[in-house]
């Protein structure tokens, strides 16, 4: 039977194998001339570009690698002294034994598989590592099964290669672009892929399993083990053979995500845009590791008060360079790449050092003020506005200094009525809040308390001004040589050096925050330091924003789906990491505190000595802006109320505080509806102000001066239960107005003219006629 099989088919290979010869003795002929323009080593490796981009610190360390090409993955170029020498023995040995003998064609090869494919079916390739390279390099030829022209071709480009390369590039060059496995392409991605370390750290048994994948990337981990293993006995490595099979299934199986530094996720999706890319940013890796540990810890702290998420930002003053920038808890969090850095969180009470650094710079205020601290409703358009303290207790009259040391929430609205929303909205645009893209009317009374949304980012920046002497500047996250490149823009005067030295100051002074926060609290640092905390309602969101001559530091805690905390506040929950960062920041690896900053007060600032009467607050050595300097701050006692603080002059001389002056009617957003059944000469708007005040002054409407006010008796005062002050007269400021449909603003000014408070409204209803006001005219209704 064997012989009839053989004379049988004798004829028919002999013309095969005679035209197969022929053909391939005329193609080799043809090599030189099939060969194409391929590029130089310096050329490929140029060209090459990672999957990934690289974010570096300040000092040039890999602080994130962050995937932005999905359809490949590639790692950096590895030079070929960076590999494991197991990894380049096993490599040769599988694939090109000769490699260093030939020409970049191996002749005995491919003579050894023509004649074993002669005689056999089954073929075998004798592609070197060479042609492989050239293969890599012509694209076109990546794609599908190629034809025997196409190998040719291959082959030419071979020799033109290792003619014009060094065997290193050549092998260098392979290693960095062939496909491993998947997606996996090139040593770098395959053995952090599979193995998770780099190439120079692959043993002997991994090396094997490597080389056997070019021929094989997607084989089952069963095949690999075996043809691993027998590629480490023919290198007399039987030994490593030992649960191959069980090592492949384990590094075989995807997903394959190399191991990547992550210490910096979210800044690195903010600046890092190209594939290949390494960007040196102004971060401290180290301060970064530091910032993240500690917020993490203080979170594992709180775990049973349901608070998980948390965001840490570090400023350097004088540069406004980014130092750490810490976006979440990373695993602790449900929501790990939402950045808390710039997500949109209630501020909380972290607005109030900039209302009142713009009272004192319209010198409405100075720190000596006596805020009124008693339960208040405010009217508006939308209803009444009641705010409440943070404990829901009130402490009666208060300075400027403790009301805002400590906190407190009713004399921050009275102040913001005093100096008006339009006014502290324009300075909070000047620090670049960028998420209030809302008119002021929509925020309303409620901005003094920070019911707005603001990110951490533009929060730390607008403390850093204050530190600056009121001077603002956008912040830098990429690193420069020299401090004075790539600033965000030019630095701008919101405040003056003297009110923010006033306001620093404030929130420095441990007895100023002593009433909410004790004399004993993370906020207390061994350091000048200046220090806000911050709570929204319900708990959903904890500030602690701070600064020293040098640093600025702001930190948020809370939850990144908005769910309420169970009693964490501004103190418990960001305080303490606040304070460890910034005691990081002042001290010395041995624990000496770095040489203080002194800091000078600036021109158009002193010093005196105040007193109160009665004596709400021991007296003290206050800091005034010049021209609003007081010795005695006397609140105005009618009778036994000691609550509210009036304008006038005592008889000593002693200046009374003019702080709680308001609008009491039409009160900010106001709608007013004329009511078609009151005839129009009989309906009128009364304005109205509280509390009394001195003769002269008056009303604007629309930019126009209403008539003079009368002044009022005291019957006439006690009808609409307001009190006089200690004042031989005062100036009874309501006024009775013919409405006339449209939006109006209503400004109340002093004798001097000057705007004290300002409300816009708006009437609603038909054009009415004006006529002479009737005797017994009654007031429109409020909507």
């Amino acid at each position: 039977m064997r012989n009839l099989t053989w004379q049988k088919t004798k004829p028919q290979r002999q013309p095969r194998r005679r035209a197969l010869l022929a053909t391939l003795g005329l193609l080799l002929g043809l090599l030189p001339g099939m060969a194409m323009a391929l590029p130089g080593y310096a050329e490929v490796k140029a060209q090459y570009r990672a999957s990934d981009a690289w974010l570096l610190a300040r000092d040039g360390q890999v602080l994130q690698q962050l995937r932005l090409d999905h359809q490949v993955r590639r790692l950096q170029w590895t030079p070929l002294e960076a590999m494991s020498p197991a990894l380049l023995q096993a490599l040769l040995y599988s694939e090109d034994q000769r490699f260093y003998q030939h020409a970049g064609i191996d002749w005995l090869a491919v003579a050894s598989a023509s004649w074993r494919n002669l005689w056999d079916n089954r073929t075998r390739g004798a592609s070197t590592i060479t042609m492989q390279l050239a293969g890599l390099l012509e694209q076109d030829a990546m794609h599908g099964r190629r034809s025997l022209v196409q190998k040719l071709g291959q082959s030419a480009d071979a020799l033109q290669l290792d003619h014009a390369w060094k065997k290193s590039d050549i092998l260098e060059a392979y290693l960095n672009l062939v496909p491993f496995r998947g997606e996996l392409q090139g040593v770098a991605a395959m053995s952090q892929g599979l193995f998770g370390k780099g190439p120079e750290a692959l043993d002997a048994r991994e090396a094997a399993m490597a080389a056997v994948l070019l021929r094989a990337p997607n084989a089952k981990p069963a095949r690999v083990a075996e043809r691993a293993c027998q590629l480490l006995k023919q290198m007399q490595q039987a030994r490593a053979c030992a649960d191959l099979e069980g090592f492949a299934s384990l590094k075989l199986v995807a997903p394959f995500e190399p191991a990547m530094p992550n210490l910096a996720p979210h800044l690195a999706r903010q600046l890092l845009r190209q594939p290949g890319q390494r960007l040196r940013s102004t971060l401290d890796m180290r301060l970064q590791q530091y910032a993240a540990r500690q917020l993490r810890a203080n979170l594992l702290q709180l775990e049973n008060q349901n608070v998980q998420d948390g965001a840490v930002l570090v400023l350097d003053n004088r540069t406004g360079e980014v130092l750490a920038w810490v976006g979440s808890s990373d695993t602790l969090s449900t929501a790990p790449a939402v950045d808390g850095v710039l997500a949109q969180r209630q501020a909380g009470s972290t607005l109030k050092p900039f209302l009142y650094a713009t009272a004192l710079d319209m010198r409405a205020l100075t720190a000596a003020s006596l805020l009124d601290d008693s339960p208040v409703r405010i009217r508006t358009g939308n209803g009444d506005y009641i705010p409440q303290n943070y404990d829901k207790q009130f402490m009666g009259p208060v300075s400027l200094r403790t009301a805002l040391g400590s906190s407190l929430n009713v004399p921050a609205v009275r102040s913001l009525l005093h100096i008006t929303p339009d006014r502290f909205f324009a300075r909070l645009q000047q620090l670049r809040f960028s998420t209030l893209t809302e008119s002021v009317d929509y925020y309303g009374y409620s901005l003094a308390l920070g019911a707005a949304d603001v990110r951490l980012l533009d929060l730390t920046n607008a403390y850093r001004a204050l530190a600056n002497q009121g001077r603002y500047s956008g912040v830098r996250m990429q690193w420069a040589k020299s401090a004075s490149k790539g600033k965000a823009d030019k630095p701008m005067q919101v405040f003056s050096p003297a009110a923010s030295y006033v306001v620093s100051d404030i929130l420095a002074d441990n007895n100023a925050r002593a009433h909410t926060f004790g004399m004993d609290s993370a906020l207390a640092t061994r350091y000048w330091s200046a220090v806000k905390t911050g709570t929204s309602k319900d708990m959903r969101d904890n500030w602690c924003v701070g600064y020293t001559a040098r640093y600025t530091v702001g930190v948020w805690v809370g939850n990144a789906n908005g769910a309420p905390m169970h009693d964490v506040s501004g103190v418990s929950g960001a305080a303490p990491v606040w304070r460890a960062v910034m005691d990081y920041l002042h001290t010395h690896p041995d624990g000496r505190l770095l040489a203080p900053v002194v800091r000078t007060p600036p021109a158009g600032l002193l010093q005196q000595q105040v007193r109160f009467k009665p004596a709400i607050e021991p007296a003290r050595q206050e800091w005034f802006l010049k021209g609003t300097e007081l010795a005695l701050v006397q609140a105005s006692n009618d009778g036994d109320d000691v609550r509210s603080s009036k304008l006038g002059q005592d008889k000593r001389g002693a200046q009374a505080d003019n702080s709680l002056v308001s609008i009491a009617y039409p009160g900010q957003g106001a709608i007013i509806a004329l009511d078609p059944e009151i005839p129009p000469a009989q309906q009128r708007v009364v304005f109205k102000a509280t509390p009394a005040l001195p003769a002269g002054w008056h009303w604007r409407l629309d930019g126009k001066r209403v008539a003079p006010l009368k002044l009022a008796s005291p019957r006439q005062l006690a009808s609409e239960n307001l009190q006089p002050a200690n004042t031989s007269q005062t100036a009874d400021l309501r006024y009775a107005w013919f409405p006339i449909p449209g939006r109006h603003v209503l400004s109340l000014h002093d004798a001097s003219g000057k705007l004290r408070e300002s409300s816009r409204f708006e009437v609603r209803g038909a054009m009415l006629r004006e006529a002479m006001p009737a005797p017994n005219a009654k007031p429109a209704r409020p909507s």
